[in-house]
């Protein structure tokens, strides 16, 4: 996609930015309609998730932000419409290929009993694992990279049961990037973290990006986090996109107050000088 934007009519959809359209990304949805079972979440849904960069999507609770990632992660099967994975249909793809090119940390991660931090850091390589090829340098050299990557390496003899919920958070975006994946989907990661913690995932998850070239898509609840971490944001209400462009472009009074139903006033970040939303209360 190219860095022009452009505003569609209040007949196409109300609000809605979008880029011009341009080399197919990696990631895209086509037309999507997904759910669970026969009730539909979303429908009709275009999606680019540019290239390289660190994608944030943002909604008011229950507008579809975590069906959207599920469904790019194919979690969730499309009632119509295609998941496209560098340029092929998501669903046509082995298991374990997906796996190679996409990373998923899902809202709920549960570790097995008695579990180290290293083992499963370790499990991040099962998709690189064949019959006649098991455990190499190469796996030990991924893990070892994934752990320092995340800080955890004075963790690896740890149980995951004995972690803190910003340490146990880490080690499993650890085990994510053990797969070394171009794609990474993380799935509300800031939750049940306190804010310090959320800075320091969100920190870590904008230096993978920039450092290592990775695409990032992440749901995140809060705008504010999303603004200054995000190079792109999609915001969803009631199942539709209604925005979507850099956090600069697209972050309005009227975005927040639409789609959030949240009266506010946008200043410039003192430190970043991205947005920054001031709520006023609800009137």
């Amino acid at each position: 996609m190219t860095d022009r934007t452009r505003v569609l009519t209040r007949d196409e959809m109300p609000g809605r930015t979008v880029e011009a359209a341009g080399t197919p990304t990696r990631l895209r949805a086509e037309d999507l309609t997904i759910g669970y079972d026969k009730r539909v979440i979303s429908e009709h849904l275009d999606v680019e998730i540019p290239d390289g960069g660190f994608t944030v999507i943002v909604g008011p609770n229950a507008c579809g932000k975590s069906t959207l990632l599920r469904g790019l992660a194919r979690l969730l099967t499309p009632q119509s419409g295609s998941v496209l994975l560098d340029g092929r249909a998501i669903s046509s793809y082995p298991a374990k290929e997906v796996a190679r090119r996409l990373g998923l940390l899902p809202q709920t991660s549960i570790a097995p009993d008695g579990i180290t931090v290293a083992d499963l850091v370790a499990r991040g390589r099962y998709p690189h694992q064949k019959l006649l090829r098991q455990w190499s340098g190469e796996d030990e050299d991924a893990v070892v990279g994934a752990m320092a990557a995340t800080r955890v390496t004075e963790l690896s003899a740890r149980l995951v049961d004995e972690l803190s919920g910003g340490q146990r958070q880490r080690v499993w975006v650890a085990m994510v990037l053990a797969q070394q994946t171009p794609l990474v989907l993380l799935d509300e990661p800031t939750t049940f973290l306190d804010i310090a913690h959320q800075i320091e995932l969100l920190e870590l998850c904008r230096e993978l990006n920039e450092t290592s070239g990775r695409t990032l898509v992440a749901v995140l609840h809060d705008l504010n986090h999303a603004c200054r971490y995000a190079s792109h944001i999609i915001a969803m209400k009631d199942g539709a996109i209604v925005a979507e462009g850099a956090p600069s472009d697209i972050v309005t009074e009227h975005l927040v107050e639409d789609v959030f139903g949240l009266p506010c006033r946008i200043i410039d970040d003192p430190v970043t000088h991205t947005p920054l939303v001031i709520p006023l209360g609800r009137p």
